[in-house]
């Protein structure tokens, strides 16, 4: 092999080196910006922060302890764990539902599914806001929940559905020939071959909850019934911002979400090669 042959796969390798630090470094810069203005002084009076002069953790203790956030924590952990039972329980049975019964109408609500998936979510705050009031569910973190479960749902029962309809009929027959039951088909058979589709729409139930502002501004009109998104708000006056606590806010709504991520980035990374490949 002549030089010039040596030297060709060691620029391709050094580009693709530094194509992938750029990148990482623009993914990871605002992180970055975020967790050093949160342990930074100057934070709280600009922007400007890159190399903290001192570090300290006033702020953290400030969101913590005398803004209530831990307060803001608990509500957002409930509502978010609600969802996400409520809709994994729901999409797992529609979707199966869906799959393996035939029954009238069954194509027009698929279709009706991802019609409401494409409406956009403000066009929805009037309605659900009757609806929840109606129903006496405004201030209540167990109403948003359900509202949340309503806004996850569809794109629940679509991942699902194709996992479930993934797994082969024999199957199941083989389980009904072996003298099961159709809960203890559904139990052992079914559940464990569609668990990873599972656990992604379950991460994206937790996203949707957890990240969600307009539907708990709108639907909470007691402060302590806030969630980290709305609790957030507090930190943005008029005339000024406070900075560092914006930014120590912002750490500590991002911890459960990787801490969830990082349970679930298993079954969740098994889920989508599942569901892009064909069986």
């Amino acid at each position: 092999m002549t030089a010039r042959g040596r030297r060709r796969p060691t620029t391709r390798s050094a580009a693709r080196a530094l194509a992938v630090a750029g990148v990482l470094a623009f993914t990871l810069f605002p992180a970055y910006f975020m967790v050093v203005s949160a342990l930074s002084e100057r934070a709280a009076s600009g922007t400007e922060t890159l190399l903290p002069d001192s570090v300290t953790l006033e702020n953290f203790r400030f969101v913590l302890a005398e803004a209530g956030f831990l307060r803001y924590l608990g509500n957002s952990l409930a509502v978010a764990g609600l969802t996400v039972a409520g809709s994994s329980v729901l999409a797992l049975l529609a979707a199966v539902a869906v799959s393996r019964f035939r029954f009238r109408l069954r194509t027009t609500v698929l279709v009706l599914l991802l019609t409401v998936q494409m409406v956009p979510l403000e066009a929805l705050v009037i309605p659900l806001f009757l609806q929840v009031r109606d129903l006496r569910m405004l201030n209540s973190l167990i109403g948003l929940a359900i509202v949340y479960i309503a806004l996850a749902l569809p794109f629940a029962i679509w991942m699902l559905r194709g996992f479930a309809a993934a797994v082969p009929k024999e199957v199941e027959e083989a389980a009904y020939i072996d003298g099961c039951s159709w809960g203890r088909m559904f139990w052992s058979v079914l559940f464990p071959l569609v668990a990873p589709g599972l656990v992604a729409a379950g991460v994206f139930s937790f996203i949707t909850a957890w990240n969600e502002f307009i539907l708990a501004l709108t639907f909470m009109n007691e402060s302590e019934k806030y969630t980290v998104a709305v609790g957030l708000r507090q930190f943005f006056g008029q005339y000024t911002t406070d900075w560092g606590a914006v930014m120590a806010a912002s750490t500590v709504i991002t911890l459960p979400v990787m801490a969830f991520f990082l349970l679930v980035q298993r079954g969740l990374v098994s889920g989508l090669v599942q569901g892009a490949v064909k069986r």
